[in-house]
C-alpha cells in the first residue's frame, strides 16, 4: 500500500498525460481539420510549382516566399507527425507478433512503444501550434506591471505580489529576454506594492499575453495576531501585461492641413494679443486639431 501511495503522484501524472494526448489525437483527426492540411499541403505543393516555373513577377515573389515559409512550417510538423504514427504502429505489429515467452524482446518493445506514445503526443501539439494562425503582435515587446491588491489582504497580498514578480524575473531569465526595471515600490514585510518593466526579446507577447487579470492568494500571514491565531487572509494581485508599439513613419500630406492664424487671448504682455500668434493646424480627414497661443510668434 505504501509503494502504491508513493507512486500515485506519478500514475495521475501519466493519466493527464494520456488524456490531453487522446485528445489532441482526436483534433487532428476531425474532418475539418485533416480538410484544412490538405489544403495546406496543396497550397505549398502549387507555390513552389509557381516559383520554380520562373514566371512569377518580382512583385510577386517576396509575398509568395513569405507564405511558402508559414505552409512549409505546417506541412513538415505534419511529416514529422506521420512518421512518428506509422513508427508507433510498426512497434504495436512487432508486439502483437512477438512470443510471450520472449520476455526480453517484449519489455524493449514496450518500453520503445511508450517512449513514441510521448513522441507522437509532443508533435501532435506542436502540430496544433502551427496551425493555429499567428496573432500579428506575438512577436512584440511588453510592458509589465504587477500590483497588490489595495483592499484586502494587506501584507499577503504584497508579499504575493513579489512572489509572482519573481516568477516573471525568472522566467524571462530562463527565455534570455531582457528585463528592463522601471519602477519597484517594496512594502514591509519583504513585499511589493507596484512594480514596472520592459521585457523584449523573441515572441514575449505570444508567451505572456494571457497572463493580465487578478489573481487571488490565501495564507496564514507571517507576522501580527492572525499570524500568531494561524487565521487564514485572502488577498488579491493585480498582472498588467501591454505589447509594445513599433516605431512607424507617419506621412501627412500638406493638402491635408489647414493652418489657421488669429490673435491670442490674454493680458497683452510682449504684443502677446496686438498680433495673430496663435496657430492652429486641423487635419482635415479626421478634423483632429491642435493649438498653441501662450508665445508670441516671431
Amino acid at each position: 500500500m505504501a509503494a502504491l501511495w508513493r507512486l500515485a503522484p506519478r500514475l495521475l501524472t501519466l493519466r493527464i498525460c494520456r488524456s490531453i494526448g487522446h485528445k489532441t489525437d482526436e483534433l487532428l483527426k476531425n474532418e475539418l481539420v485533416q480538410r484544412h492540411i490538405k489544403r495546406v499541403i496543396d497550397e505549398q505543393k502549387c507555390i513552389s510549382s509557381r516559383l520554380e516555373s520562373g514566371q512569377v513577377p518580382e512583385s510577386d515573389r517576396r509575398g509568395l516566399n513569405l507564405r511558402l515559409v508559414e505552409v512549409s512550417k505546417i506541412v513538415k510538423a505534419f511529416e514529422k507527425t506521420q512518421l512518428a504514427f506509422r513508427e508507433l504502429t510498426e512497434i504495436q505489429t512487432l508486439i502483437h507478433n512477438t512470443r510471450a515467452e520472449d520476455q526480453q524482446m517484449l519489455l524493449l518493445l514496450r518500453e520503445e512503444h511508450e517512449e513514441l506514445i510521448r513522441r507522437t503526443e509532443k508533435l501532435n501539439k506542436e502540430l496544433i501550434e502551427t496551425l493555429v494562425p499567428a496573432d500579428d503582435l506575438d512577436s512584440r515587446s511588453v510592458i509589465l506591471e504587477v500590483a497588490a491588491g489595495r483592499t484586502t489582504g494587506g501584507d499577503i497580498c504584497q508579499q504575493f505580489t513579489r512572489e509572482i514578480f519573481d516568477m516573471y524575473q525568472g522566467f524571462a531569465s530562463y527565455k534570455h529576454w531582457d528585463f528592463e526595471l522601471f519602477n519597484y515600490t517594496p512594502a514591509d514585510y519583504g513585499g511589493v506594492h507596484h512594480a514596472a518593466v520592459r521585457i523584449s526579446g523573441g515572441s514575449v507577447y505570444r508567451w505572456l499575453k494571457f497572463e493580465g487579470g487578478t489573481h487571488r492568494v490565501q495564507r496564514i500571514p507571517e507576522v501580527g495576531l492572525s499570524s500568531r491565531m494561524q487565521r487564514i487572509h485572502t488577498g488579491t494581485m493585480t498582472v498588467i501585461v501591454l505589447p509594445q508599439p513599433r516605431d512607424v513613419d507617419i506621412h501627412i500630406a500638406s493638402k491635408d492641413l489647414r493652418i489657421d492664424t488669429f490673435r491670442s487671448r490674454g493680458a497683452g504682455g510682449q504684443s502677446v494679443n496686438t498680433t495673430d500668434s496663435a496657430v492652429r493646424i486641423v487635419h482635415l480627414p479626421t478634423g483632429a486639431s491642435e493649438l498653441v497661443s501662450r508665445y508670441r510668434c516671431v
